[in-house]
């Protein structure tokens, strides 16, 4: 008993400071989260070294955790300066004014979820659906009187079904390769759990959008935000010709970090080409030539000021600055998480969860119940994925299920779930992007959280369990 109370205690000290932050910061993540998992760390260093786990195998172990997230890394810098890019070139504001002229208020949530799963799925990448069309459809349903958090929960129930199902995602990828299954198949087995998620979402979307009654708005408070936007912006659809662009590219299976380097460098020639005038208005306002204004764009996020406050607020971004603290997480929580493998805590933990002689349904409810375990614990969505992955194979095969079983299984628990963490880097960015805390959003992440209960259920009930047909 003392030697489990003692392989726990690091992880015990990091969720009672997680939650401590939560209650005494107004933004624990913007710094207490990070010196949390540091000081987590640290203790589990300590631990591992009384038993004789020299602190060089531990280093070297933090050094490859975080040498692993690194292409995470790039695309969250980027993504901040793609985001005020999209703004200042009139990409974003452009969503924005055909989107509240189309959109049926009744209607919105529905569509807003339907949407973000197309565009995820053509992007593979729920980080760029929120940075893009998720930004828009946010100050949409602010203007049509909607809850944010509920807004916020259809943007990232759809995004996370296209990040879940497209073979251009990441995670879609990552979850066969460390499991041992075949993408194609895998994808095929995901359909079984993924696509009555996502219907049982969009209906519970739609029916909270026949019976809630979003705030009656006055034709003239529409019609000042559109003259706004209009006034301060070129509103054109030749601006949509730079979204098409980037979701071919990454159709032709360009890598993310390119992909997302030209939409920097597109937006900024669609802001030069289309918006000349805003960004010498900028420029002559902050005595600045127009280069160093796109520069500090980029760099330090939008300077757009109309006299809507709305829209004011809605545009108002950080740029690559406000991903830093982002950045500090992951490398916080990859430290953190380089720790527990090295010091051979993780595995300790799996075999505390795993029962000695498990059924199917006990081995599908450990594996899951790891995935959430490691997406609280190490705060990266790319731990929970690839631990599990690595802890249970051997253990899948030995009990004849096929490596289908566990990559579907720990993407619909281990990519979903991350999101609905306050202090998961996923969940951080999101609420970066979205502006909003991610507790407002979390009990309206419907898919996110209906994933990881419809595959316990299928495994309960044992169909669409595949054994392996050969020794």
């Amino acid at each position: 008993m003392t030697h489990i109370l003692i392989t726990l205690f690091p992880i015990t000290i990091l969720i009672i400071m997680l939650f401590s932050n939560i209650l005494l910061f107004n933004n624990s993540m913007a710094g207490p989260n990070q010196l949390a998992l540091i000081l987590s760390a640290l203790c589990g260093a300590l631990i591992a070294y009384k038993r004789n786990i020299s602190m060089h195998v531990l280093f070297i172990g933090v050094i490859e955790s975080i040498k692993s997230s690194m292409n995470a890394i790039m695309i969250l810098l980027i993504i901040g300066g793609l985001t005020s890019t999209w703004i200042i070139s009139g990409i974003v504001p452009a969503m924005i004014y055909y989107g509240i002229e189309l959109i049926n208020p009744q209607f919105f949530l529905f569509t807003t979820c339907f949407i973000c799963a197309i565009v995820s799925i053509a992007t593979g990448s729920s980080w760029t659906t929120a940075a893009t069309i998720g930004i828009a459809l946010v100050g949409i349903g602010d203007m049509l009187g909607l809850h944010k958090g509920l807004v916020a929960g259809a943007i990232i129930s759809g995004a996370y079904f296209g990040d879940k199902m497209s073979p251009l995602s990441e995670t879609t990828n990552l979850a066969p390769s460390v499991s041992g299954s075949n993408l194609i198949e895998h994808i095929k087995y995901m359909t079984y759990t993924t696509v009555p998620a996502i219907l049982i979402t969009l209906s519970i979307f739609f029916i909270i959008g026949l019976k809630s009654s979003s705030r009656i708005v006055s034709l003239d408070q529409i019609d000042g935000l559109l003259e706004t936007i209009k006034s301060t912006f070129y509103i054109g659809p030749e601006l949509f010709i730079l979204p098409i662009i980037i979701v071919v590219l990454i159709y032709k299976r360009m890598p993310a970090i390119q992909t997302l380097l030209i939409g920097v460098l597109l937006g900024i020639v669609f802001a030069y080409f289309f918006q000349g005038p805003l960004i010498l208005e900028i420029s002559v306002n902050n005595n600045l030539n127009k280069t160093t204004t796109i520069l500090n764009t980029i760099f330090y996020g939008t300077d757009i000021t109309t006299t809507n406050m709305f829209l004011n607020n809605l545009l108002e971004k950080d740029g690559v600055k406000g991903m830093l603290w982002i950045v500090m997480l992951v490398i916080s929580s990859m430290t953190f998480g380089g720790v527990m493998h090295k010091g051979d805590f993780l595995k300790k933990i799996t075999n505390i969860l795993l029962p000695k002689s498990p059924t199917n349904f006990e081995l599908i409810k450990s594996t899951s119940k790891s995935c959430i375990f490691f997406n609280i614990t190490t705060c990266d969505q790319y731990m929970a994925i690839v631990i599990p992955g690595r802890m249970f194979k051997e253990i899948y095969q030995k009990y004849k299920l096929a490596p289908v079983n566990l990559s579907r299984t720990i993407e619909d628990s281990g990519t979903v779930t991350s999101v609905l963490v306050p202090w998961n880097s996923c969940a951080a960015y999101h609420a970066e992007i979205l502006a909003i805390n991610p507790i407002a959003y979390l009990p309206f992440c419907f898919f996110n959280i209906l994933s990881p209960l419809i595959t316990l259920c299928i495994a309960y009930i044992n169909i669409k369990i595949k054994k392996i047909e050969h020794d």
